[in-house]
């Protein structure tokens, strides 16, 4: 994939784009990329444009909702989808106060020299959101632009998917859930860091995580898969304070099963999360390492093979 940090393209064939945000990439933005895919002729090229911050850390800075992904996540998501070229800009000032008109016709027409547009049915943009889908279709399809606008993906139930919705479900631990309307697994990935060591005393030796981007559910015992150098293996994650020894900050740590090494400074992923327990404090560490040997029964899901 092709990245611009600016609305700048230097190549030119023509271009057929989406528009989002795009975080977590769910099933709602993966049929965007797929409409996206399907307007693209022989040569043409399909292209994403997206921020590199969310618009709100700009706009309401403090009120920005923690997010489904990193950056790096994100577009590496959207490049395994087939978008070829990302323009990839930070929503600052000069995004904000450009007009409706003005991103048609010097970013979309004169800059990028697209030749399809595809966003959500609701899609607003330019200053103070005075631009929509009917602008589009109206100053673009007399040019022989499409400009294509997706009706909002739905679940069974018939609810709207969207990022919001699947952030707040991952809040409330219900990862499984997310996993659906995502379309992938949630996953958090994290560098493994010295901790405090209780866990090999207790006989489950943990890596503790530093994990500097992305959203976290809530504090809890989960079973999860952990992908370290290429290999998957069961593991148990533990979200929290550890309320039984007084801890002060919330940390991350995860034990793996049929593991022994040392990975300090490693990088480690865990997807399908599973809810398992709360935490709560024990009578004493005998009654902790007890539930501990029950949480371990916890990664025999069937799910987990």
């Amino acid at each position: 994939m092709k990245i611009y940090h600016a609305f700048e393209r230097s190549a030119t064939r023509p271009l057929a784009v989406a528009i989002g945000f795009f975080d977590g990439v769910h099933l709602g933005h993966r049929e965007l990329i797929r409409r996206t895919l399907l307007e693209r002729k022989p040569g043409w090229r399909a292209g994403a444009i997206t921020f590199s911050n969310h618009p709100v850390a700009y706009l309401r800075p403090g009120e920005e909702p923690p997010l489904l992904q990193s950056c790096e996540e994100r577009i590496n998501t959207l490049a395994a989808l087939g978008i070829e070229e990302c323009f990839l800009v930070p929503f600052d000032h000069a995004v904000a106060s450009m007009s409706a008109e003005r991103f048609i016709d010097d970013v979309l027409l004169a800059r990028l020299g697209v030749r399809a547009v595809v966003t959500g049915a609701t899609f607003r943009f330019g200053q103070r959101r005075g631009g929509d889908t009917a602008l589009l279709r109206e100053r673009l399809e007399p040019l022989g632009v499409r400009a294509v606008a997706v009706d909002a993906v739905c679940d069974a139930a018939g609810e709207r998917i969207s990022s919001t919705r699947i952030r707040g479900l991952v809040q409330r631990g219900e990862c499984e859930a997310a996993d659906a309307l995502l379309g992938a697994s949630f996953s958090i990935r994290g560098v493994v860091e010295r901790g405090a060591g209780r866990g090999h005393d207790l006989g489950f030796p943990t890596a503790n995580l530093r994990v500097s981007e992305g959203m976290l559910p809530t504090d809890g015992v989960y079973a999860t898969l952990v992908r370290h150098d290429g290999r998957d293996y069961m593991g148990l994650l533990s979200i929290g304070s550890n309320p039984q020894f007084g801890g002060q900050s919330r940390t991350v740590e995860v034990w793996l099963r049929d593991f022994s090494r040392t990975i300090y400074g490693e990088q480690l992923t865990l997807r399908e999360l599973r809810f398992v327990r709360g935490q709560k404090t024990f009578s004493d560490v005998s009654a902790l390492i007890e539930q501990m040997e029950r949480d371990r029964e916890a990664i025999a899901f069937p799910s987990y093979g």
